[in-house]
């Protein structure tokens, strides 16, 4: 499951992004509405969490938005306005549950699982590319028949690559989904991940689906003979 967090208070933020992550969601996250509809754009989500007093963009408008685009995908509102008259309103724009600051983490997570339940967003259950299948029910990758075992992190950040062909993603921005703030501004350990993912996903095989675009990051495609010169 993926979850999108748009909330402009970074340690909050990253606060349940850990949590959430420890419970093994998968979990972006974006400081502003601007962001936070980019990636709405971009992504398929299950669920988006959200704040109301952002910047750029707030998150009424963010909500009302989103709703037109997105009319199945639950929304939960987190946030420090506590009015009736806040929550009524944003019910009816559209929100499926509304929590207000302070909260307590377990409650979060319990009125995540059951929006999730209450409302499932469709979505691919498997992924393919090529010879490769990803099953996000059960977590298991195989190429050409055979099962590569993956770790935790090795699987969150293939599936990441995998859920866009074709997309480069910048080292920040794995860095960002699959860990947490304590490995910000540590970027290698994303090119450390990549090769043994490669290791497994690639080395047996001759063709090669995980590529690395110079001077930005990483993407899965298969790679076309002329532009074979831009990626490695």
């Amino acid at each position: 499951m993926r979850i999108l967090i748009v909330e402009d208070d970074r340690k909050l933020a990253d606060f349940v992004a850990r949590g959430l992550r420890a419970e093994r969601y998968a979990v972006d996250l974006a400081a502003n509405g601007h962001e936070g509809d980019s990636y709405l754009h971009s992504y398929a989500y299950d669920l988006l969490i959200l704040d109301l007093m952002l910047p750029q963009l707030s998150g009424t408008e963010l909500l009302r938005r989103t709703r037109k685009s997105h009319p199945a995908l639950p929304v939960l509102i987190l946030t420090a306005r506590d009015a009736v008259e806040d929550k009524v309103m944003h019910f009816e724009a559209g929100a499926d549950d509304y929590l207000t600051k302070p909260f307590d983490f377990a409650e979060l997570l319990v009125r995540i699982r059951a929006l999730l339940r209450r409302t499932p967003v469709e979505r691919a259950d498997v992924l393919r590319i090529a010879d490769l299948e990803l099953n996000r029910q059960t977590q298991q990758v195989r190429r050409h028949g055979l099962r590569i075992d993956l770790t935790a992190k090795e699987y969150a950040l293939f599936e990441y690559l995998l859920c866009s062909p074709g997309r480069v993603f910048t080292r920040t921005m794995i860095l960002n989904h699959v860990w947490d703030q304590s490995f910000q501004g540590v970027t290698n350990i994303v090119d450390v991940y990549v090769r043994y993912v490669r290791k497994k996903i690639d080395e047996p095989f001759s063709l090669k689906l995980i590529h690395t675009v110079r001077g930005v990051g990483y993407c899965v495609r298969e790679a076309e003979p002329d532009r074979a010169a831009a990626l490695e």
